[in-house]
């Protein structure tokens, strides 16, 4: 697997890792007076996902051009 197919795959698993626990999040506050550790809980995947994201937005202005 190369370096350019595991950092998709993660940013893809930390997407979805990310869209969950923010529909957890909303779910939690329906429940009366939710911890504030909960909307904590979105930066870790979210922190994942910027520089895999940063990386995969970047990628295709830097390859090298055929001479």
């Amino acid at each position: 697997m190369t370096l350019h197919s595991l950092l998709r795959h993660t940013h893809r698993w930390a997407s979805l890792t990310f869209t969950g626990v923010v529909i957890a999040v909303f779910v939690a506050q329906t429940r009366p007076a939710p911890p504030d550790w909960i909307f904590y809980l979105p930066l870790a995947p979210l922190a994942l996902m910027v520089p895999t994201g940063l990386y995969l937005f970047a990628r295709p202005y830097f390859r090298r051009r055929a001479p």
